[in-house]
């Protein structure tokens, strides 16, 4: 604690019926000291304003603070107050009060959590995970190759010349600019039809997710779900009392004529067609047809979550499902997340127009807005050019990383332990092991070793054939994926 920290307030509990005002304070501020609530070195308010605080004698803080001084517990010097002492006496510390002993102000609540509350287990790390020194956690981004340097600059610009308008309250669609600059990046990027005014800047993917959710679906409704799929819609769906209905995921991708055997009424279909999740499978423009097609006969939903399109190695890119449709049916959720870094928390979702206006207002019933001096930041890094040439370094980056991976796994150390699918797209992929390896217990077994990756089964609905490891190559330099196929190897083998 610098000793130039200070209090200019003190809050001290209701003295209890019949104590001296003096014990009062004393045993108040004793026990702040003990617990650690006033930190060594912090400059407690001066005894005059201590006392007008309080409605007491200046006398009595005076021997109050006499008597603490006396103990060891604070020090006071000519011209600089009285601090809390260094070097604390601790044979006075009370021990941590028992939980008989905490008051009944802060005992555990008999308040009930909904049924919903019940259902939730941490399906993910709740404060993310960084990349470990050794790969393959999924959907990490090379942070070693991001220009921070460069970012700083433009940040430090930004502040320099933020207004007063620019620090107050901002629009929930999100910063006007930005999304101008995101209309024309997807519109050439990834063949989708719309303008700025369809754009909302949300914190992400889930954001979207769970705002999608609670605007177009009521309990009861069906939705169809990619089985394996992402965990994080299954959440966000049955959080508002959605039926999932699991639709196979094959080499063509979601399989849609099974999709209307099963529920042919669904309200939403909920799909990652450029790169599927988990598998990695595109969905096929046959697919894709038939799938606007039924959403048009159905008066329903499609949610279209483009989470790493960008990334493509092989072939043409695959334009948008937004970019067909012609009935103002599909949702276009993507993320600045991924592609530059997680703690940016900053997002784009491309809306039906009359979806436009109700998103808006749910959002700003959430968090109101998002941050307006990174949405500043984010859009000069666009316009610049200087996004177009990150992706274009990451995309190189990344096809490098995953030649070292499908190496590894084609005539290195992991050859004929895992199979993996030929990729053409994304930051991870998927590696498929013999039915009789049980993915939970090789990632474990693989965790003891430094080796993060999540198991393909943990994403299956219905399915009970996925079999498994989804191993993420993007944010780890080739010498540590030749260092963790090693490492994977040598669990596969039971060595």
């Amino acid at each position: 604690m610098s000793r130039k920290a200070s209090l200019q307030e003190l809050a001290l509990r209701p003295a209890p019926e019949g104590t001296p005002l003096f014990r009062w304070i004393y045993e108040e501020l004793r026990l702040a000291i003990a617990e650690g609530r006033l930190k060594p070195g912090m400059r407690l308010p001066s005894t005059r304003e201590l006392a007008a605080q309080y409605g007491v004698a200046r006398g009595t803080v005076l021997v109050t603070f006499e008597q603490l001084k006396a103990e060891g517990y604070v020090e006071s010097e000519v011209g600089s107050g009285t601090r809390v002492a260094g070097n604390l006496p601790e044979r006075f510390f009370a021990p941590a009060p028992s939980l008989q002993a905490v008051p009944a102000s802060v005992m555990p609540s008999r308040a009930r959590l909904s049924a919903w509350s019940q259902t939730l287990r941490p399906l993910f790390p709740l404060h993310g995970v960084a990349p470990t020194g050794v790969a393959f956690e999924p959907n990490q981004p090379a942070l070693d190759l991001f220009p921070t340097t460069l970012w700083s600059r433009l940040a430090g610009r930004r502040l320099r010349q933020a207004s007063g308008l620019q620090l107050g309250v901002a629009e929930a669609h999100g910063y006007r600019p930005l999304r101008e600059a995101v209309a024309a990046y997807l519109g050439s990027a990834r063949a989708v039809h719309c303008t700025a005014d369809q754009v909302v800047i949300v914190s992400g993917t889930q954001q979207t997710l769970d705002l999608t959710a609670r605007l177009v679906l009521d309990p009861g409704d069906k939705v169809w779900m990619e089985d394996p799929g992402y965990i994080g819609a299954v959440g966000a769906f049955r959080s508002v009392g959605a039926q999932l209905v699991a639709i196979p995921v094959d080499e063509d991708g979601l399989d849609v004529a099974r999709g209307r055997k099963l529920a042919a009424d669904a309200k939403l279909a909920y799909v990652t067609p450029a790169h599927e999740f988990p598998l990695g499978t595109s969905l096929s423009l046959e697919r894709r047809l038939a799938l606007l097609q039924w959403a048009q006969e159905a008066g329903s939903w499609i949610f279209e979550d483009d989470y790493d399109s960008e990334y493509r190695y092989r072939g043409r890119p695959l334009p948008s499902m937004q970019g067909l449709d012609g009935s103002g049916c599909v949702i276009f959720a993507g993320s600045f997340n991924k592609m530059l870094f997680p703690n940016l928390r900053l997002g784009y979702v491309v809306l039906p127009l009359r979806l436009v206006e109700p998103f808006a207002v749910a959002r700003s019933l959430s968090d109101r807005f998002p941050p307006l001096l990174d949405q500043a930041v984010l859009c000069d890094f666009i316009t610049e050019g200087h996004f177009g040439q990150h992706i274009r370094r990451m995309r190189e980056a990344y096809a490098e990383r995953l030649g070292t991976l499908m190496e590894m796994v084609a005539t290195g150390p992991l050859a004929g332990l895992i199979e993996i699918a030929p990729i053409h797209a994304g930051m991870q992929t998927a590696g498929h092991l013999p039915p009789a390896r049980n993915d939970h217990a090789v990632a474990e077994a693989a965790a003891r070793q430094g080796v993060r990756c999540m198991t393909l089964s943990m994403f299956q609905i219905q399915r009970k054939d996925v079999n498994g490891l989804l191993l993420g190559f993007g944010g780890y330099r080739p010498e540590l994926i030749r260092e963790g196929a090693r490492k994977l190897a040598k669990v596969l083998e039971g060595r």
